[in-house]
């Protein structure tokens, strides 16, 4: 044989071999195809199972979200239900006049002294209610949690009938109360100065529920041993919750102190139900305002205007909030 018949044939014996870079090669690529079939397999099904929510998500949320933008800019309003695009572009015109609006500006104040008073309130009492039953209650613990959280998952229009029948100033629960000593029980929602204060009550009364649970929630991941090195240093109860317990629980915190605040910024149920926005719009809130702007004078485009300027307040004052109090977690 010769020298290049022997060669050739070396060659040809090592690209074959199993052991060989160029088979490793060939069965890596092998490898592969499965692989990439098997990846785009799962991505399908991915995409397959996400389609319902993407769905709804696009229909019930995206849409009417742009929609809801677009239409700001425009003077949309009932004759124009049936054919959308004859509405009138007029740019910044809703916006401009939203800030020259005194009802407008007064369901603005109310909001916030309803968002001032009712969130402080929420959270202090909610993390004074979460300490007890934590730490101060052995007994019937459960009780008092079900008690506090049962108004959460209790109907928000149940509830506010409730209340109109409590603060009822002739035939309600107070007014009895104050008769049974001789006295004449104020009426908490016919008065301009009490009504709101009367709202915020029954909000906070009712919201407690959710606090209480987050701030258990936080209380009981915090270490045991931090508490008792604490009582062992000398820290009363006053510090070991000042110095100890509130600083460790500033990630609940936020969360607690964002969610409430949301929440109380887009207040609606409460008087709508309860005080229709009255006496003197003095419960008139930026959401019930919205509310009568766009399904009772049909002002859509106008309370579009409405809606995004609460969005921006709720985003600024979240994003404020995040670092006030995230800095401090660091």
């Amino acid at each position: 044989m010769s020298t290049t018949t022997g060669a050739a044939a070396v060659a040809a014996e090592s690209e074959g071999a199993p052991g060989s870079s160029n088979s490793l090669g060939a069965g890596s690529r092998r490898a592969k195809g499965p692989k990439r079939r098997s990846m785009g397999v799962q991505n399908a099904a991915g995409w397959l199972f996400s389609t319902p929510f993407l769905v709804l998500f696009t229909v019930f949320m995206a849409f009417p979200i742009v929609a809801t933008l677009l239409m700001s800019f425009t003077d949309f309003g009932i004759r124009n239900v049936t054919d959308p695009l004859s509405a009138n572009f007029i740019g910044f015109e809703n916006y401009t006049k939203l800030f020259s609006d005194e009802k407008f500006l007064k369901s603005l104040f109310n909001t916030a002294y309803f968002v001032v008073v009712g969130v402080p309130l929420t959270i202090v009492l909610g993390l004074g209610v979460a300490v007890l039953l934590n730490n101060g209650i052995d007994r019937a613990r459960t009780f008092f949690r079900i008690g506090f959280y049962a108004p959460v998952v209790t109907s928000i229009v149940a509830v506010a009938v409730v209340w109109r029948f409590v603060l009822d100033p002739t035939d309600g629960l107070i007014a009895g109360l104050f008769s049974e000593v001789g006295l004449t029980a104020p009426d908490f929602l016919g008065n301009e100065k009490l009504a709101m204060p009367s709202l915020i009550a029954m909000a906070v009364w009712r919201n407690l529920g959710t606090v209480m649970v987050l701030f258990i929630a936080g209380l009981q991941a915090i270490p045991t041993e931090v508490r008792e090195a604490a009582k062992l240093d000398g820290a009363g109860t006053w510090q070991e919750l000042r110095l100890i317990t509130v600083p460790l629980l500033r990630p609940t915190l936020l969360y607690a102190t964002i969610i409430t605040t949301i929440g109380y910024l887009n207040v609606f149920e409460e008087p709508f139900v309860m005080t229709q926005g009255g006496p003197s719009d003095s419960t008139l809130t930026v959401s019930l305002d919205m509310y009568r702007e766009g399904f009772n004078f049909f002002h859509m485009g106008y309370a579009s205007a409405m809606a995004y300027v609460l969005f921006v307040v709720i985003m600024g004052i979240t994003v404020l909030q995040l670092r006030l109090l995230k800095d401090n977690t660091k």
